[in-house]
Parts: C-alpha cells; structure tokens; sequence
C-alpha cells in the first residue's frame, strides 16, 4: 500500500496551498447608499475604485477575454448593508442571453453574474449571491460538501441594458449573512460571470482548475472595520386559506403562522417557526414499491431545506421523520360478537413548532441545534357489537381513539471544526424522546471527518455511528462505520474504502438506513479530462470493482465492476455510457425472514445518454438501459427515458418527460409464514409522464403547470410460483393457492397536478394561488393495459384543492419606531 503512506505522509505536510499572488479588493466605507434600480449613476460608484482583470475559468483556464466583453465591480459598505456594482461589457447586448426564471433558477438560458463572499475567510463557506441578465436572483450557500439553493436570505438586486452590455447592483444586508464579531473584519470575495451564447465562465480571482476547491482562489477583501450592524431580528408572517373538495364534500381550512430569524450575535441566528403548515409542498414521487425496503422521498418544507447543510453532517438526519408517519399501531378487537374498523388513522404527525439554531465562530467551530416538537396523534376506530344468538343484528355502535404517537421531542446537536480551508472533524447526535413508556426512544451519535492536504492531492473520509433504541424496556446498540483514502487532484485520480455496519444498526427515528449487517470492500480509479482539448471540454471514464459480504454470517453476497464515461463537446452536447457485471447475489432481505436468503444469479448490463444542447429553442434528453440475467434466471430487464423541450420564448417553457421501463421474468417475495417464504414469477412494467410548464411575466411573476402520472403494474399472470429452500435457490410449487394467500398481483396508477400563480410582490414577500388534483387507484388488474388503467383511474373521484398563501417580510429595524411610540 506504497500509495496509502504516500498520501497520509502528504496529508500530514505543511506544505503551502498555492502558489498564486492572492488580489485584494478594498471596500470603501459609504454614507450615503446608492439606490438599488440597476443603473449604475449614483455619485458613490462614480468614485470607487474599479476592480476587473477577470481571468477564463470554464471550460479551462486557456484563452484570453475580449476587452469588449470585460468585467468591472466596485464594493462597498455602511452599517447596514454591502454595496456591490457590476459592469458587465458587451459587444452586442441585444445578442445576451435572456430566458426569464423565478427566485434561484439562475442556470436558466441567461448570462449571470455572482458575488462569493467568504465572511469568514476560511476557504470552504460561501455565500452566493447571483443575479441574471433577465433580473432573476439567487442564492446559495456552499460549504465543505453541499452547495445549497434551498438556503434563502432577502438581498436586493437590479439589473439594467444598454449599447454597451447589461449591469447588476446589489445591497446585501447584514442580515443575510454570518460573521466574526472583530473591529476588522477578514473577508475574501470572488465574482464569477457566466456568458451562455460562448459557454464561458470568468472569475475576477483566477482559480485553477481541477487542484483543490473554487472557494479556496477567493481574493482578499479589505476595508471593511468598525461595523456597527442593526439588530438581526426579521419575520415571516403567513395566512393561508384552502378549499378542498372531493365525492360532493367541501372543507375549508384557515391558516396562520409565523417564522421567525433573530441574530443572536453576529455569527449565530436563530430560526424559529410557530404552528407551522405546509399545505403548499409539492407532492412525493410515489412509485409501486416491490422491494423490501421503506420509500422514501426528498425534503419540500423550507424550514428543513434552508441552512441545513450543517444538520446533514454524518447523513444521521432524514427531516422527513420530523412530522411523519406516528410510530405507533393499532390492534384491533375481531371475533363472533365484536369487531372494530380503523376508520381514521392519520398520515403524518402534526408539528407545534419547529426552531434551529446555527452558526461558526471565528475560529471555524460550527455549532448546531435543531428541535422539533410534534403533537399527540390519535388514530378513530369504530367498534360494532353484535347479538350472540343472531350475529346478523348489530347491539351497538361505538368510536373510541387510540394513541398512535405521544407528544414527541426531536433534537439535533452537531459541532463541527474546520481547519486548514479544506479539512473538518465533527461530532453530532441525534434524539427523538416520545411521551409514554409503551413507546420507543432513540439516540444515535455520529463521529465524522474529512481531511485533506494542504496541497489537496490526497484526502482521508469517514465516519463512526452508534445508534440506541430503547424499546419495551431493553435497549438495543448498534455501530456503523465507513473509511475511504482518494487521490483527488490530477487526471489520474483512484480510492479505496470500507463500509460495516452490524446487525443492531437503526437510526430510522431520525435517520435512514435501508439496511445493515454488510462488511463491503470498494476499489475504484478514474482518468479525466481537467482543460479542454481538441473537440472536448470535458470527460471522464472510471472504474469500481466491489465485494460485498454480510457481517454476520461472515458470508460472500456479491462481487462486481462497474465501468462509467462521460463526455461534453465545446458544441454543448453531453453523452456517456456505462456497462456493469454483478455476479451471483445473496439477497437475504428480499425473504423478510431473518437468516433467509435469495439467490439471485450474475448479470451483464449497460446503458447511455445524450443531452443536446439547452442554448437552442428545442433540446432534449435522451437515455436507455438494458440488463440480462444468467443461469437458471432468464430476466430481461430493458428502460428507455426520453425528455424533450422547447423554449417558445424567454418567458415560456415546457419540458416533456416519459420513462418507460420493463422487468421480464423477475422473481421475488409474495408472502412468508414465521419459516417459509414464498416467490413468484412475474413480469413488471412502469410507464411514468411528466410535463413542466413555466411562463414567467418577469422574474416576480410566474404561472406553473406541474403534472405527473405514474403507472405500474406487477403481473403474475403465469402462476408460477416457488418455496425458497435453505441454500437460497427455489423450488417450484405446483398448489400454490391463492384464496389462502396474498395476491401479489398490483395495478397501482397516481396522478397528479398543480397549477399555481406565484408572486414575489416585495423583498422576502410572496403570494401563491395554488389549485391542485390528485388521484390514485391500486388493484389486482395487473393485466390491463395503461390506457384501461388510466380509464378506471379517473372514475374514482378526484380530489380538488385550491388555496391561497400569502408571506410577508418584516424586518424589526424598519418597524422598531412603533413598537417605541406604544411604549
């Protein structure tokens, strides 16, 4: 392992990180403040300094800039805000891209420019700040593995055009962001501007590419002393009123809430949110799930998308268990003269409030705290009673609610100290206690690093967890771990790693594990392409060779290689390719029974990918996979994706999508007994359709159409089924009888559709006008076809929803003057 010492002896140098000359930008201290309309003719920019010298960055650092096309910034600052303008040269301006977008969908088809401001200095957190050519904003917040459009601040940006290109001028409040309390303040700054017709990005502060992070070229900023910001102290009030409506049935519902952002220095903020509602989430991509594991879907409340990045450390925190499914069940009473009927079970855990407190001090120590507290949850269940002597005549009809979840606390405590502008060790734990002793408690606790050379040529990743369930009375312990060592600079790049995890691992209170009890080796290595050259901007191929074992037994469960490449022409057009060989599988969670197993025999596949190019009015995605098992398994699995576009304008796109995917011959589980499991033959295919349909007014307004349908089906229509024997292969059965057993034949169809109006009448404001329908139907018709499929969905009946939420910004310094008058 010659190149493991090599790469711990480079971790462990002190050499420097670059050799570059670093650019300094001053900051000029302002008393009067320009105004924010995006023409730049205020006296104070006049008198600025101008900073420019913007080097090439994308595709490569190869080429020099036109002086028509340069770039200019001044900054500044008061005791309020920083001041950015930005001079954006063009020799032909009606020629910029502008595709209009809504609030961070700043990648649209529109030249961009943004502001990297590192308060504090450390090469690794940033605040973005972006602005495109057509007047959207953004902003992001990058950190040492995530890069954030779900962090949202309330910053200022104009924009403006003339005969000699287009100009952008920021006021970023200190509200916005997090810095050391110091009479001087170290900042560092980088600007980027993205031109989309040439397919060029520059920065001012040149950043190699392919050695270390962009956050680690930023250039200094200077100046900046003796800032005496205002108090930190914002609200978002909100009102939202629906009306739904389904099989003749109205209800209406009122809303009301408040979120709230205090600083409580200059470096940590609080954020609090009371009786929260989520009424307006977008809807889960529910899919037919034949696998033995939970489905899970991604984050849409915004409380748990902004500023979350610092929770994630460790991957222990899955926010979607925070107002979920209760953890509680129900028994219910069935025999000759009772039964009992759930006729109202709750699908998720109502939150009473929710408050996270964030933040890094001088020296890079990140602390934070989450809490989440979620109200008692009842599900209703009706009770009949029937005469012993004629069990045709009812006695009594009663309703009794059963708790299903307690009052319970969620909590999320993590320190995390960066170091060396790319390096990190962190500590977090998380916690969820619920009221009662007939319910369960967990506690996991995980232990992470992420260190780096200061070269960045070699890096060292990992981490450690214990998880702790308390349950009727006995706790259960459980470890994880994981380990990689990767070269990570250079076109030769490679890594090894390991990743355990015992039998008693769950952190699925407040985390997610799929599984556990796997001791698995990876080996991989991968060459690509760090400048453009000839055709190409950019590819890569790589491969990864894993073995795959169980902890306990200390068995085999699979070996295999996958081969991965990827390529980007300077004409914009992207496609790769894969091929992969899996040998023969142990599968033993697709039994449902603890120490059984499924073999699963070796198999060959491959897939591709074309993407053209999105600068031209029509474009599309375009993809496909095929897959042959070996052996006594004659499966065929096949997938084509495609997805079509087309800009009609800069105000109005749509985009297509369909997937369509087809299992021939798959086997897996039907049912099982406390000793048997029994498998079926079947075929599964999937159809799923998409349209997205975006007309932007300007980038305050917009109108968005949102429709998915998604089609499954699961056909065992050739009764052919088998009794899994010991040694994990399969034995026919020739009675298996289906009135005794779960039918395991599925049609499941889902449909959905939002259409809402969305404005962002003032800073931080916004009104949403959202109607929505839904549907989903699921039976055992697994031989019809879509089209019949999609015929019996829609004489279900429809649920119709329409409502109205309206947020509005306030922040304290602007109303403190009245809450001084009424006292």
């Amino acid at each position: 392992m010659r190149f493991l010492a090599l790469g711990i002896l480079s971790l462990l140098s002190t050499g420097f990180l670059f050799s570059q000359d670093t650019k300094i930008l001053n900051a000029e201290r302002i008393s009067v403040a320009p105004k924010i309309d995006g023409v730049l003719d205020d006296n104070i920019w006049k008198s600025l300094p101008v900073y420019g010298d913007f080097h090439m960055f994308e595709p490569g650092n190869d080429g020099t800039i036109e002086e028509n096309q340069r770039t200019e910034v001044k900054m500044a600052y008061d005791d309020k805000a920083i001041y950015i303008a930005a001079y954006l040269y063009d020799p032909n301006p009606e020629g910029i891209a502008r595709q209009f977008s809504q609030r961070d969908e700043v990648f649209a088809q529109a030249d961009h420019f943004m502001v990297a401001l590192n308060t504090y200095n450390d090469g690794i957190n940033e605040t973005r700040f972006y602005v495109t050519s057509a007047g959207t904003i953004g902003d992001q917040r990058v950190t040492q593995n995530n890069r954030d459009f779900g962090f949202n601040v309330v910053f200022e940006c104009k924009v403006s055009r003339d005969e000699r290109g287009w100009y952008a001028e920021y006021r970023i409040p200190y509200n916005a962001l997090r810095f050391p309390e110091s009479d001087v303040q170290n900042w560092s700054v980088n600007f980027y501007r993205r031109l989309v017709t040439k397919n060029e990005t520059h920065t001012w502060s040149r950043i190699e590419r392919g050695i270390g992070r962009d956050t680690q070229y930023n250039g200094a900023v200077t100046g900046v002393r003796n800032i005496d910001p205002p108090v930190r102290l914002t609200f978002f009030p909100f009102v939202q009123s629906a009306l739904s409506t389904q099989d003749g049935q109205t209800e209406t519902n009122f809303a009301g809430g408040l979120d709230i952002k205090y600083g409580l220095s200059d470096s940590f903020t609080l954020d609090a949110q009371l009786i929260p509602d989520f009424g307006q989430v977008a809807f889960d991509n529910v899919v037919l799930n034949l696998g033995p594991f939970e489905q899970t879907f991604g984050e849409n409340r915004a409380f748990f998308t902004e500023g979350i990045d610092l929770f994630n450390k460790g991957r222990i925190f899955f926010s979607r268990r925070i107002g979920g499914p209760a953890s509680g069940s129900v028994t219910l009473e069935d025999s000759d003269t009772v039964t009992e009927e759930i006729i109202d079970y709750p699908a998720k855990v109502k939150l009473l409030n929710s408050i996270k407190i964030s933040g890094r001090t001088k020296g890079g120590l990140g602390i934070g705290f989450l809490n989440s507290i979620g109200s008692k949850t009842f599900a209703t269940i009706e009770r009949t009673e029937f005469n012993e002597d004629d069990t045709s005549s009812i006695l009594d009809t009663s309703r009794r609610k059963v708790l299903i979840e307690p009052l319970s606390n969620y909590n999320v405590f993590v320190l995390d100290q960066q170091f060396n502008q790319n390096s990190s060790v962190s500590i977090i734990n998380t916690n969820v206690t619920r009221n009662g002793s007939n319910f369960r408690n967990a506690n996991v606790t995980g232990g992470v690093f992420d260190i780096a050379d200061k070269n960045n040529n070699y890096n060292i990743s990992g981490r450690g967890i214990f998880s702790n369930v308390r349950e009727s009375g006995e706790t259960t312990t459980g470890f994880q771990s994981e380990f990689d060592f990767r070269k990570i600079s250079g076109n030769w790049r490679y890594r090894v790693g390991h990743d355990f995890a015992d039998t008693k691992l769950d952190i699925n209170d407040l985390g997610v594990n799929f599984r556990n009890n796997f001791n698995n080796f990876t080996l991989g290595g991968s060459y690509q392409l760090i400048q453009p050259k000839g055709k190409f901007n950019n590819y890569r191929f790589d491969v990864t060779v894993r073995h795959q074992r169980l902890y306990k037994p200390s068995v085999k469960t699979r070996n295999s290689i996958r081969l991965n490449s990827f390529f980007a022409t300077t004409k914009r057009l992207a496609f790769g390719g894969n091929l992969s060989l899996n040998g023969k599988n142990q599968d033993y969670f697709e039994p449902r029974v603890d120490g059984k197993f499924v073999t699963f025999e070796s198999n060959l596949g491959g897939g591709g990918f074309i993407s053209t190019d999105f600068r031209k009015k029509f474009a599309f995605d375009f993809g496909g996979a095929v897959r042959q098992w070996f052996g006594n398994q004659d499966q065929f699995n096949y997938s084509i994706n495609f997805s079509p576009r087309y800009r009609f304008s800069e105000k109005l796109l749509v985009i297509l999508a369909s997937d369509y995917s087809s299992r021939k011959n798959n086997f897996g589980w039907v049912d099982n007994t406390d000793t048997e499991v029994f498998l079926g033959l079947r075929d599964v295919t999937s159809f799923e359709n998409r349209v997205t349909a975006n007309y932007n007014f300007d980038p305050y307004k917009a109108i968005n159409l949102s429709l998915r349908n998604f089609w499954a089906v699961s056909d065992h229509s050739s009764n052919i089924y088998y009794l899994l024997n010991d040694d994990g292969s399969r034995s026919e059965i020739a009675d298996y009888d289906l009135t005794e057993r779960r039918d395991p034949n599925a049609n499941f169809n889902i449909w959905n559709l939002d259409l809402s109006f969305r404005w962002r009448f003032a800073p931080g404001s916004e009104a949403s006008l959202l109607y929505r329908n839904q549907i989903s139907k699921f039976d055992e018709l697994s031989t019809i076809s879509y089209n019949d499929s999609l015929r019996n969905l829609f004489q279900e009946s429809l649920n119709h929803t329409l409502s109205l939420r309206v947020t509005y910004f306030i922040d304290y310094n602007n109303i403190k003057h009245v809450f001084k008058k009424v006292s």
